[in-house]
């Protein structure tokens, strides 16, 4: 009868070693305070405001690249775009050019994809949504994208319809898993273009003196979060959610101007603007990780693969340059966000600087964004098609000035230097 207790305990103890269900949830062009728990005025997101207030959420997140590529090659490598070298969307020429392409995927293999590092582990994973890496049976025991030019793929072709048209593969994998720990890449095509919601949803946004593509995307915002609230309510109902981690963020920005069909995203999608780069980051474990809301702390998407990978017991590789999300003092120690935006089609497929556009580095309430000089052309051709790009290095305080109008350069030279060192010393590793 005495040992029974003990035996108690190390099944309790084996039960809460054993590795969870990983979900990664990413959001498509999704504007970083268009949530209700971003205090968003009229966009409803219960099922992530949800997540996030029983989960560790991050407000000051950022992604390293507000390009979706480069953005989701960072999620799957733990890397910077500059090290991983998925810079732009497509490669030199035709972007749909099968050699070129092909180059860029053998490029990305070079990395190692955190779903080995989880399969080492006993995981099985699955692909949905957005994929730009080719056929992706190479990094997933399950798929829904097989990555074919010649078929129409590009960036997720059949894995774009989940979400939008159905949630049954996620479903079907899930309940597939059995006893097998899992990862899932949830990464629907939403809130993204084509802005065409229900009408059911779009009703709740048709008001007086609203533009209707104004209702449009902040409906496409509530689409997205209608099919987070299927997928945690089949865990739940599957007796899952209470073993899965949870991971949440967005790929890269968007603005939706007021009064405005037209979708100008100079300050936005590619560019090195908070309204491009910044993203919440919330990690929701229920019983593992303690909900708390940290609104100072700066975080990246660099910090996504250490965290998954340390919750599922995997070794991290020592060259990741992130920080698990749960180690509060290690990343209020390093207290940076580092980024670099490149062109949309690349110039190089393996040379970062000839395809360089922006370095950035945010630091307490600085943020600084250096040009490149030597690629100014490229830059004042874009400008050219545009408005909003500057060809000087900007400094702004991003807490009293979140919009970044104001820029504080030649007023505070000695931040300008500091900030320009630190961002040379991030750019030299690769």
């Amino acid at each position: 009868m005495q040992k029974i207790p003990g035996l108690l305990l190390l099944l309790a103890a084996a039960a809460c070693a054993a590795p969870p269900n990983v979900v990664l949830i990413i959001s498509d062009d999704h504007g970083w305070g268009d949530y209700g728990f971003m205090g968003h005025p009229a966009i409803r997101t219960p099922h992530i405001d949800k997540l996030a207030a029983g989960g560790l959420t991050y407000t000051r997140g950022y992604v390293p690249s507000s390009l979706c590529r480069a953005s989701l090659a960072t999620l799957m490598t733990g890397l910077y775009p500059h090290q991983h070298l998925i810079m732009g969307n497509d490669p030199p020429g035709d972007a749909r050019a099968a050699e070129n392409r092909a180059r860029m995927v053998e490029v990305f293999r070079r990395s190692k994809a955190i779903t080995a590092l989880l399969g080492a582990q006993g995981y099985v994973s699955h692909q949905s949504g957005k994929w730009w890496e080719g056929e992706c049976r190479c990094c997933f025991t399950e798929c829904m994208t097989h990555g074919d030019v010649a078929r129409g793929g590009r960036h997720g072709d059949d894995g774009l319809k989940i979400g939008r048209e159905t949630m049954q593969p996620v479903f079907d994998f899930i309940d597939g898993a059995g006893d097998r720990p899992f990862f899932l890449w949830y990464a629907p095509f939403l809130p993204h273009t084509p802005h065409n919601p229900p009408e059911r949803l779009l009703a709740n946004y048709r008001t007086p003196g609203r533009p209707i593509a104004v209702a449009r995307y902040y409906a496409m915002v509530e689409w997205l979060d209608e099919t987070v609230g299927q997928l945690v309510g089949h865990l739940e109902q599957r007796g899952k959610l209470a073993d899965t981690m949870i991971v949440y963020l967005a790929d890269n920005g968007w603005v939706q101007l007021e009064g405005s069909h037209t979708l100008d995203q100079t300050r936005a999608k590619m560019s090195p603007y908070d309204a491009g780069v910044r993203t919440p980051l919330i990690v929701n474990w229920p019983g593992r990780v303690a909900a708390r809301r940290d609104d100072r702390t700066l975080v990246s998407s660099v910090d996504i693969a250490p965290t998954i990978l340390a919750a599922a017991g995997a070794a991290v590789p020592g060259d990741l340059p992130g920080i698990d999300l749960r180690e509060s003092r290690r990343l209020a120690a390093r207290n940076a966000a580092y980024g670099a935006s490149f062109v949309h089609t690349l110039a190089d497929i393996e040379r970062p600087e000839a395809n360089l556009k922006y370095r950035w580095i945010v630091r307490d309430q600085w943020k600084l964004i250096e040009p490149y000089r030597p690629n100014l052309k490229m830059l004042l051709w874009e400008r050219l098609q545009s408005t909003g790009w500057a060809e000087e290095t900007e400094l702004f305080d991003v807490g009293t000035d979140p919009g970044e109008r104001t820029n504080l350069a030649a007023k505070q030279p000695r931040v300008v230097r500091e900030l320009r060192r630190a961002l040379d010393a991030w750019w030299r590793v690769r």
